[in-house]
């Protein structure tokens, strides 16, 4: 059994890592027993050294360890941390999303297979795209274990796995100033088409968003495909199209979609043609800065889609974020036609449900319009979080009726 770093807590800290949220901030932190650098495992203690957790430290951020083993609550023995851990951990994932239904599914092959600390593995994002794996590691404890989760992923995923693609420098370099690259660890796979609820979608991995794709509005998407028959649509921020694409399918009138960058654009207009879901329908594809666009509009709309990106990742910019949002709601707002509804989201995770809906009120009210609230959205099962960590519910939506 290997001897690993203790991080000992601070007793008026402690309570947190016994309510079993993942994460310790560096405040909590009493001291440090041991050499410790970027990625290594080490214990987390209680300030008398009665054992608690294990988990992946990194210096100089806020968070300075992302907890991944809680065995603490079952036994006061640290577990054995080697190839096998990470295979059950994966296998619990991989046997989560088949009994969701999305394994051997013929009308969605896209989905998230492991989805960080809602899965015990903080750091680690794997989307799976009809055989290809996607891997974003957004902490050097899970990079350094990569070879470990590519021979898991192997073995669990079996014939169902074509290829493992690693994109972890658009986190790891970015926030660690790291010198990583993106590129196979297993497998050779190219961009192509892939199903979502019937919906066939072109997801370039290497050069897309995230992943290549906005996975975790499926369900959000397929609700206003069920409410768009006869209405315009404004789709704002629509990257590659997923709202649109639902929203013609359900039989909308016609459909706007706006976003500032061409190669979003590019993609949008080929999942048009790739899924001919014109239904009578008219699409109007628009390359333009999305706030000055709303500015200038002159038309008014059935239903507005409103998905920006995050306008926050950090407490010291959540002020300047809410700010954005409201000042795009009442905008927003104000294009929906009278009895119209209005799809809107926000994705950053320091901006919580309550913060977000309070927000969204103080946009209605500059609005002096009847405004009601028909439905809160949310991120779907395969993006689960545990219920000790909030944080893990990024996602929040509201369908509002305007008035």
């Amino acid at each position: 059994m290997p001897t690993f770093p203790t991080v000992f807590i601070k007793p008026q800290k402690v309570s947190a890592v016994y309510r079993m949220h993942p994460w310790v901030f560096s405040g909590a932190i009493a001291k440090i027993s041991g050499k410790v650098n970027d990625g290594d495992i080490v214990q987390v203690c209680a300030a008398d050294g009665t054992y608690l957790a294990m988990g992946h430290y990194q210096d100089k951020k806020s968070i300075s360890v992302r907890i991944f083993s809680f065995a603490a609550h079952t036994s006061r023995q640290a577990p054995i941390i080697d190839a096998n851990y990470w295979h059950n951990k994966i296998e619990q994932a991989y046997l989560d999303r088949k009994r969701l239904g999305l394994l051997n599914n013929d009308t969605s092959n896209i989905f998230r297979l492991i989805n960080a600390e809602g899965d015990g593995m903080p750091g680690l994002i794997a989307d799976y795209y009809g055989g290809t794996v996607v891997l974003q590691m957004h902490t050097f404890g899970m990079y350094n274990n990569r070879m470990a989760i590519v021979a898991a992923l192997k073995s669990v995923l079996g014939d169902q796995l074509v290829a493992i693609y690693d994109k972890s420098a658009d986190s790891l370099s970015k926030h660690y100033g790291a010198t990583v690259k993106n590129g196979y660890l297993y497998g050779q796979s190219v961009a192509g088409t892939f199903l979502e609820n019937g919906h066939t979608f072109w997801v370039d991995w290497e050069v897309g968003q995230k992943t290549g794709f906005f996975i975790d509005q499926r369900e959000n998407r397929q609700l206003l495909g069920n409410m768009a028959a006869g209405k315009t649509v404004l789709n704002a921020f629509c990257y590659s199209g997923g709202f649109s694409v639902y929203a013609l399918a359900g039989g909308a009138k016609e459909v706007h979609s706006v976003d500032s960058s061409q190669k979003a654009i590019d993609w949008l207009d080929k999942n048009i043609a790739l899924n001919e879901v014109v239904n009578g329908g008219k699409h109007v594809s628009i390359k333009a800065d999305m706030q000055e666009y709303l500015n200038n509009c002159t038309d008014k709309y059935d239903v507005v889609v409103l998905d920006p990106p995050a306008y926050s990742k950090s407490l010291k910019t959540r002020h300047r974020a809410v700010h954005a949002y409201r000042r795009l709601n009442t905008k927003a707002l104000s294009l929906v036609k009278k009895g119209g509804l209005l799809f809107t989201f926000s994705c950053s995770g320091v901006v919580n449900r309550e913060l977000f809906f309070n927000t969204i009120v103080a946009a209605a009210i500059e609005t002096k319009r009847e405004i009601k609230v028909l439905k809160h959205l949310m991120q779907p099962s395969d993006h689960a979080y545990s219920i000790y960590h909030p944080e893990g519910e990024y996602l929040k939506g509201m369908v509002l009726q305007v008035n």
